[in-house]
């Protein structure tokens, strides 16, 4: 029996870190379909994120059906709870994966992203699906210092988006306000995206450790 209840809380953890790669991926293909275009691919992207919908209703479904059956205390509820957290987090960057697509669908044939912003928004598009890439090995490893590393390289990500603003303030913009909104919501969906895959990491320190990840304090390493 219990070899059976720990079989369920290992398949939540799966599903974790499959939606996770599900996210990360349609990110990148979200960005690949903006900058290229590319109308059969976003619509793709759009699709897919109902398969995002239902990992999670079918996560929500095992997690609480386990706390029915099994009243797990401890680690165990950690597991639970915490998961149910981290699958709305996923489902919100699905969503957000959506929204890149969405713009691109809006401004086929054209790119909606004007072509000296080509190389910002693809770094943000690219940057993206490595905060999710690391999320997910912090899913499989537990690896607190590598949780705590991604709050660092969040940093970078809201480095690109205070270029995109710096260049929206510019007195030389030239394309209009329609690509501006356009470039502002991008920002904001990339940004956002990157906030959730700190906050799964976040999660899981809290998820190790008991403790929450701004209180959490390492052991000083040992000296020879």
């Amino acid at each position: 029996m219990r070899d059976a209840y720990h079989e369920e809380l290992d398949a939540i953890s799966d599903n974790l870190v499959e939606m996770a790669r599900f996210v990360g991926s349609a990110m990148g293909r979200a960005t690949t379909a903006m900058l290229d275009a590319d109308l059969k691919l976003a619509e793709s992207v759009i699709a897919g994120d109902e398969k995002v919908d239902e990992m999670q209703r079918d996560l929500e479904n095992s997690a609480i059906a386990l706390l029915a059956r099994q009243q797990p205390v401890a680690t165990d509820l950690r597991i639970v709870v915490t998961s149910l957290r981290m699958s709305a987090d996923l489902e919100r960057c699905g969503d957000l994966a959506q929204h890149v697509a969405k713009v691109a669908r809006l401004r086929f044939p054209d790119s909606a992203v004007p072509r000296d912003l080509t190389a910002t928004i693809l770094e943000m598009g690219q940057l993206a699906q490595r905060l999710m890439a690391k999320a997910t090995e912090v899913l499989i490893t537990k690896d607190v210092e590598l949780a705590m590393q991604l709050e660092q390289d969040d940093d970078e990500m809201d480095s690109l988006h205070r270029t995109l603003f710096s260049h929206l303030l510019d007195d030389r913009w030239h394309h209009g306000i329609e690509t501006a909104v356009d470039v502002t919501l991008l920002g904001r969906y990339y940004e956002r995206f990157a906030d959730h895959a700190v906050s799964i990491a976040r999660r899981v320190v809290y998820l190790v450790t008991g403790e929450h990840a701004d209180e959490f304090v390492p052991e000083p390493e040992a000296t020879a």
